[in-house]
């Protein structure tokens, strides 16, 4: 199966409530009626707080910029550009505090099944018993699984429903500068 190549940069920006930032809306699942998986990028301006997510798994990466600062409960948590990614409830709405100026995010949210973001570290393979696969990259490079090559632009998400067992590498274009993550979800049965 031919992985879906998805445009960050050609995704209508939506303007928060709060004024403090915008989200590109990558993928939902299922296609049609309620998502039970919604990746998005985010570009943060401004301080604020959380959406609550009721029901929701949320992953959380900072892809550009220096990082954020989320309070959950008076426990301050940083969120850094090349640092893990954060996993948290999302009925949690922490304050977000940027570190040094804007930051452009990416966003997981599930609902059920289990879900992960992992660092894509350059040619080390990853692999995991995930239904659905996928790529987000800021930088541009090659993808491999299954015995497929696929170049990758910049600022893109590369997506597989039916994701077939095996690892994955991807290999990003000399001198890039940045991370780019590993996104995985199995729903409910």
């Amino acid at each position: 199966m031919k992985p879906l190549l998805i445009s960050a940069d050609a995704a209508a920006p939506q303007a928060w409530r709060n004024g403090g930032g915008q989200t590109r809306e990558l993928l939902t699942w299922p296609h049609q009626g309620p998502w039970r998986l919604r990746i998005s990028r985010a570009d943060i301006g401004a301080d604020g707080p959380f959406s609550a997510f009721p029901g929701v798994t949320r992953w959380f990466a900072v892809l550009h910029g220096k990082g954020v600062a989320l309070t959950f409960d008076g426990r301050r948590q940083e969120v850094l550009a090349g640092g893990p990614a954060l996993c948290f409830d999302g009925a949690q709405t922490p304050q977000c505090s940027l570190l040094a100026g804007p930051t452009q995010d990416l966003n997981l949210m599930a609902i059920g099944g289990r879900s992960t973001m992992a660092p894509a570290q350059p040619d080390v393979a990853w692999s995991g018993s995930w239904t659905m696969r996928g790529l987000y990259t800021p930088v541009a490079g090659v993808w491999r699984g299954a015995g497929v090559q696929q170049p990758v632009a910049a600022h893109h998400l590369l997506w597989l429903e039916q994701a077939a067992a095996g690892a994955w590498t991807f290999t990003p274009a000399p001198d890039a500068d940045g991370q780019a993550w590993w996104l995985g979800f199995t729903p409910e049965e």
